[in-house]
Parts: structure tokens; sequence; C-alpha cells
């Protein structure tokens, strides 16, 4: 009996997933195409002269136990800190638990990080999520505060029944006054339109269960019980405290995938790229697949093909199948674009005010997110807070990550890398953030189609689903695959519902579209 193939397009988490679940559980050989010459997607690592870069940020937390678990299995977790050492330095305190491996003895390791993001606005450091402190009530004034208030509680009287738009969504949950103050600028600034523009989908997605009431039940137990542990199940994911970080950025644990995945027999072809789909039958037999170095083409037969690659792309491989309905819903899809500016200091302005520990006195944020409106820096990363294997020279230098959300084409991406970099550099100085005079270097890295966007034909998508969904043997997963502003975790997810479908023969894909839709689907993984 002939062995059985299954075509994966991309390397990122969902297609390296689905290619590893592939080789555990079944005897499907996995065979992935990547068109670029990087594995991980936005979850890849970027290294620049000995710095490395985390493209967009990620948090290896999750509600579903699954994936911690392939997590773990992957890069096992090194043993708690010592409780006076966070992993400030490369010599670290390993506890006494026994199989603990040492970060300075191994290189396939994760590191447990504390958790802290804030907002910075009027030139001012904000709890991220808002949390009704002393210092909030501070910054905000009083004024302002009981604007806040009285805001909240109407909305909590006279809620917005139907929600139609992304600030029906905020205001729902946190008030008009709060959404204008901490939301509304920011989120626009992010999407380059107006919240009323956006499908609360996105809430729906990105935010869930949270809302004022829960952030500030959140701050009051963290009083009496301690921070909240990524074992935590039970809390929100935009309050955990505490998450398991890749030695080497979240690069690593996709790049160890890919070795597995090839030591087990599978194959990943990069610079390839899917440019059309073969049906025969109401299945897909084959795609035809390009070298980006050669220019040479091939076609390549298969029995299951998983997509991770842009949906209108997918759609346009389809070729004459497509009907024009479906065809322009799919060429009407948005996505927002990525630029990140790594840029190297001898040291910040701002220093570390909090109770948290830090080197060189570096604010101990894994991101800043930047409020301010007379800039268009939407997030600030530091990476020497993400790992300190991160940075070349961690004790005389910070690294920084400056990210920008943009439109290829636009104002900001058709800069030149030198020109982009002046500009982000000075954006941060006039915000008191930096010193222009103690920049030692920097970098551009851009990232196309790095969100899909909720407007645009989005309102039309289950057209395209309905329409791919009809070939029994294509299955759609991860972030642009699905069209949909799925985490790192989500994403593998989808991977594992696919190939759980492959191998029990179910052909019907609603499961793989619920995940990420249930706020307690994963709860019950």
């Amino acid at each position: 009996m002939a062995e059985k193939i299954a075509i994966i397009i991309g390397a990122g988490p969902a297609g390296l997933t689905a290619a590893y679940e592939l080789l555990e559980k079944s005897d499907v050989k996995p065979v992935i195409f990547e068109m670029s010459d990087d594995i991980g997607g936005i979850s890849k690592t970027v290294e620049y002269k000995g710095n490395r870069m985390d493209i967009g940020g990620h948090r290896f937390f999750s509600k579903s136990q699954r994936v911690v678990d392939f997590w773990k299995k992957i890069l096992p977790v090194m043993g708690a800190p010592a409780k006076d050492d966070l992993f400030l330095g490369r010599k670290v305190t390993i506890s006494s638990e026994k199989d603990s491996p040492n970060p300075e003895k191994t290189d396939k390791v994760m590191l447990l990080r504390g958790r802290l993001s804030r907002i910075f606005f009027l030139r001012k450091f904000f709890a991220y999520p808002i949390s009704l402190s002393v210092k909030t009530l501070a910054n905000l004034g009083i004024v302002r505060t009981i604007k806040i208030g009285f805001s909240y509680l109407k909305v909590r009287i006279f809620p917005i029944k139907i929600e139609k738009n992304l600030e029906d969504f905020f205001v729902n949950r946190f008030g008009r006054e709060l959404y204008l103050t901490f939301f509304k600028d920011y989120t626009e600034k992010v999407w380059g339109v107006p919240c009323k523009e956006i499908s609360p989908d996105w809430g729906a997605q990105r935010i869930k269960g949270l809302s004022i009431t829960k952030a500030v039940w959140h701050a009051i137990r963290s009083v009496f019980k301690g921070k909240k542990s990524l074992d935590d199940k039970s809390v929100e994911t935009s309050l955990i405290e505490e998450f398991m970080y890749p030695k080497f950025g979240p690069g690593q644990l996709w790049e160890t995938v890919a070795e597995i995945v090839r030591d087990k027999g599978g194959e990943i072809f990069m610079n390839t790229r899917v440019v059309r789909f073969k049906v025969e039958n109401g299945k897909v037999v084959g795609v035809v697949v390009k070298n980006l170095k050669t220019g040479e083409e091939r076609e390549v037969s298969g029995d299951y093909f998983i997509s991770t690659m842009p949906v209108c792309e997918l759609v346009e491989g389809l070729g004459e199948m497509v009907s024009s309905e479906v065809s322009e819903v799919a060429h009407g899809l948005k996505y927002r674009d990525f630029m990140t500016v790594g840029l190297l200091l001898k040291k910040m302005k701002i220093k570390n005010e909090t109770s948290q520990k830090s080197i060189g006195d570096v604010p101990p944020d894994n991101w800043i997110y930047i409020q301010e409106r007379d800039v268009k820096i939407g997030r600030l990363q530091v990476f020497n807070n993400w790992s300190p294997y991160m940075v070349r020279d961690l004790e005389k230098t910070v690294w920084l990550g400056l990210e920008y959300f943009c439109n290829v084409g636009d104002e900001l991406w058709s800069m030149n890398d030198d020109v982009f970099a002046k500009f982000a550099i000075g954006e941060l100085a006039k915000i008191d953030i930096i010193e222009e005079s103690d920049v030692l270097d920097s970098v551009v890295v851009r990232m196309e189609k790095a969100y899909p966007s909720y407007f645009g034909a989005y309102g039309q998508f289950d057209k395209v689903r309905g329409f791919v969904d009809r070939f029994e043997n294509l299955f759609l997963i991860g972030r642009n695959g699905m069209h949909r502003y799925n985490n790192q975790d989500h994403s593998m997810m989808t991977a594992m519902v696919a190939v759980e479908n492959i191998v029990a023969g179910r052909v019907d894909k609603a499961n793989i579209w619920d995940v990420n839709v249930e706020k307690e689907y994963h709860e019950k993984k």
C-alpha cells in the first residue's frame, strides 16, 4: 500500500504542529512547503549581531494543557528559580528539583519568566490591564476617574444590547470614558481604521472575558493569594503573571520541532511557494510549487492538504472553479503589516521604579503599550526581560524592539531602513524613553500580513469558508489560514484538531473553526 502524503503549506506554529502530530499519531508523511527561508512564521526569532528579536512577543502560556505539554516535551522547563533570583543575569540559582536542567549547561530549555506589561500614557506608566490602584487614580486625576466610574456604572445599567462593532464591544465592558481614554486611539493605531468599522469578533477572540469587574477582582485576589502562575487555568490570559519562554526566543522551539519532523521522516522545503492547486472530483489531488530561488515549478501529489497560507492566496490558487462572489470576498480580506526596529542602547532614559528587579535599572516590562497620541509607535519590547540570553552583552546594553503597525506601500512601509530607524529613534526620544545619543545600532525587520483584519470583506467570510470546506481533504488552520487573529496556542490547537480529523476520517471542519470561538473551549481540553 502506497504511503499517504499530507502537503502542509507553511512552517509556522500551525504547520509544524500538524507535521509533528501526523508523525506521532498516524502513518501519514508530512511534506511542508515554506515560502520564506525562516522557520516559525511570525513566531520566528531574528538574530542580529548576536542579539535576538522576538517578532511581536510570544508568551508561552495556554489554558490548553495539551498545548502546554507539547511545549514542555519539545523544550523542558528548568526548575523554579530561587526566590530572590528571576534570571536577572546569566548565572542563575537552580532549585533543588532533581532533574531540573541548568540553562548554563544546555541550550534546549524553557525558562520560567515573570510577566509585566504596562501602558505608557501622559508620560506615565499605568498597569495593564487597568487596575484600581492609588497610582492609577493619581495618574488619571480625580475628574477623569469620576467620569470613568460613572460611565462604567451607566453601561452596567444600560448596556448596548446588540454589539455592532468593536467600539460597542469595548464600551459594554469598560464604559465609554475608559474606552476613549485607553482603547480607542491605540486600537485605531494598530488597525488603521476607526473602531466602528471593526467587527466585535476581534474583541471576542482577543479579550474574551476580561472586563473592569474581572480586572479589579483579580487585583483584590492577588493581594491575598499571590501571583497567578501559568498552571492556573482559571485566570484570563491577559491577567497571567508568569509564563514559559525558550532560552533563545520562540523561534528556538519551532526550529527544534522542524529538526524532529525531519528526523522522523518528514520533509521541509524552504523558499518554495504553493502557486496552484489541482482538483479532481471535489478533492484536492496535488499542488504546483515554485522554487523562489530558481523559478522552477513542479507538481506534487498528496492525499491531504493542510493550509496556513493567506486565504486570499489559497482561493486564487484554486483558479477558475472559484465563483466570482467567493473570489471577490477573498480578495477583499484585509491585513495589517508590521515593522520592528531593533534598537541597541547603552541605557534607557526611563528607569525601573517598580518593586521588581531588573539589570541596569531597566524597566522590567516585557513590552510597553505606547498610548501617546503624538507618536506612531504602538508597542515597545524590552528583550532583556524576555530572556537574558536574547542580549549579547546583557550588562552593558539594552536591546529594544520598537513596533509599528502599517500597510504595505504606506508612508511608514515605504521608508528605507535607515530613514525609518532614524524616525523611530526620534519618536522614542520625543516621549522621553531614550536619549538619541545612547543609540549604538539598529536594524529593521518587516512582516507582511502579520495580522488578519476584522474589516473589509470580513463580514462575508462565511462565503469563503463554505466554499473551501467542500473539499473534504483540505484543512485550513492557523492565523492566516483561517483569517483569524489566533494566538500561537490557538493556531496549534487548530492543527491538532485537523490531524485528529484526518486520523478519524472526519471531513466536517466545524470543530476546527470552533477553536478560539467559545470561551470555554480550551478549559475543557
